[in-house]
């Protein structure tokens, strides 16, 4: 049970500064996802604003964090993140401010997820894009690398959204 205190625990900024508390996100299927706009994987932003669109009325939430540590991929600042997600992408689900997802200033909820959940390259971030799964209870349920397209996680999510429904 520790981890879901710890998960309920955590928040990050929005891009305006403001706290975004992961406790607002007590019983829905949370849906963590680091993002970069100019990724050759940025198509996959389509993917998950479909996800957003279809599930954030059944009980998912979709999360973006913005990440800049791989390849200088995500140029834009806080304050423009969200509007070129908005105009190039067509995002409308929450984004957050920048942060890290490896190294010294890695955000906490990153170090929980890779904690929890390592991949092949044991508890380090590979690329943007890296895909995680909270369950309803705050448990971190599944990772998935940076090339699986986001329709992969659908069947994921149903079942996690039956259980909390």
């Amino acid at each position: 049970m520790r981890y879901i205190m710890e998960f309920y625990n955590l928040s990050v900024k929005t891009p305006q500064g403001n706290i975004l508390s992961m406790s607002d996100f007590q019983g829905k299927v949370v849906i963590v996802v680091n993002t970069a706009t100019k990724c050759g994987l940025a198509p996959q932003f389509d993917g998950l604003e479909e996800i957003h669109q279809t599930y954030k009325d059944k009980g998912a939430v979709v999360l973006g964090f913005p990440c800049n540590q791989f390849g200088g991929q995500e140029p834009e600042t806080n304050d423009s993140v969200e509007e070129s997600c908005k105009i190039n992408f067509g995002v409308t689900f929450q984004l957050t401010e920048k942060i890290d997802v490896n190294g010294l200033h890695t955000h906490p909820l990153f170090k929980l997820l890779k904690n929890e959940l390592g991949g092949c390259f044991g508890k380090t971030i590979k690329w943007n894009f890296t895909k995680f799964i909270i369950d309803g209870s705050g448990k971190p349920f599944k990772r998935y690398s940076p090339t699986t397209k986001p329709k992969k996680l659908i069947k994921d999510i149903e079942r996690l959204i039956k259980k909390i429904n």
